[in-house]
């Protein structure tokens, strides 16, 4: 076991996964001598060389566009999205190439693409440094969207969907990349599967549905919540598209009550997709309405009020409270 932050388990996954296939070609802005700017890809060039760890202009729809043409050719594209904020220019040839490319060529075409994009607020950055864009891309069939929340999860995470056929957009929460945890890089398979949620505390009374950086959060609130007597489950989605929920119904059918938790703004959020299927498929299950904690529908605001914004241990419990009034 090595006690690694999320940032380095990055780092020693995506090193891992070159070290074992020889197509793995990383490239984004200031991705090689400089090792990105939150240093996940710190030394990488020096030992695979600029041919394989490629700095790029700054050029989003450049970086992914020539990485479309490479997974076609064979290789397995890595792209780091400097910031969140910064996937726009690229959102064309993610959605309209890099998510129909295997079903406009009937499957004779597979784009083995992975894009990482840091994601989510609480790092006091400027705009377009902080926003949650997840919900586009669940949104657009044949891209399959993941986000880690902790070290171990981002260590065998990046080697699975590097390995994968399919292209993955790729979530790291940023506030989480410097905390620490045990990761057993000994291993010679993932503990987990890729596509399945995973219940990280069990629990009777709730269940709070997070992923990415609310999860840590969801997990104090449910410390919080058992100092005052109320059982709360936590379960870390992990996968946001497609979606694993059979560990979800399970536990909504026990505990009566969900709250869903994420940092985008509330409208069109991953929430109300979840919301909704589990009323679908536990209706008569559920003993009060799902409640949604999430931003607010306005852009993210300056750093100063970002506190206000994100869903924090107070707004969620108070949403706790509320489901079990009923």
């Amino acid at each position: 076991m090595t006690n690694l932050t999320l940032a380095k388990s990055l780092n020693a996954g995506l090193r891992r996964a070159m070290e074992d296939d020889q197509k793995v070609i990383i490239m984004g802005e200031d991705i090689g001598r400089l090792g990105g700017v939150f240093r996940v890809t710190d030394g990488l060039q020096k030992d695979f060389g600029e041919d394989r760890v490629i700095d790029t202009p700054l050029a989003e729809s450049g970086i992914v566009g020539t990485a479309i043409g490479l997974a076609l050719r064979g290789y397995r594209p890595v792209c780091e999205i400097q910031f969140d904020g910064f996937v726009y220019p690229a959102y064309d040839q993610i959605v309209s190439q890099v998510a129909k490319m295997h079903y406009r060529s009937q499957g004779r075409l597979s784009v083995p693409l992975v894009i990482r994009i840091p994601f989510g607020g609480g790092i006091g950055a400027v705009e377009h440094h902080s926003e949650s864009p997840e919900a586009y891309f669940a949104h657009t069939a044949g891209l399959k969207v993941v986000a880690c929340s902790n070290p171990a999860d981002a260590y065998w995470m990046i080697q699975q969907c590097i390995a994968g056929e399919d292209p993955v957009i790729f979530l790291e929460p940023k506030r989480r990349y410097y905390e620490k945890a045990e990761v057993d890089t000994e291993l010679s398979t993932a503990p987990y599967p890729l596509y399945a949620s995973r219940v990280v505390r069990d629990g009777t009374d709730v269940v709070l549905l997070c992923y990415g950086p609310t999860v840590k959060t969801c997990l104090e609130v449910a410390q919080a919540a058992q100092e005052e007597g109320h059982s709360v489950a936590v379960v870390d989605l992990r996968t946001l598209s497609p979606l694993d929920l059979d560990q979800v119904y399970d536990l909504v059918r026990r505990t009566g009550r969900v709250v869903t938790v994420h940092e985008a703004p509330i409208s069109g959020g991953l929430g109300s997709e979840l919301a909704t299927r589990i009323t679908q498929e536990c209706f008569y299950s559920l003993e009060a309405p799902v409640q949604r904690v999430a931003g607010f529908d306005l852009p993210y605001p300056a750093a100063r009020a970002e506190e206000e914004f994100l869903p924090d241990l107070d707004r969620i419990l108070d949403a706790v409270d509320r489901v079990l009034a009923y």
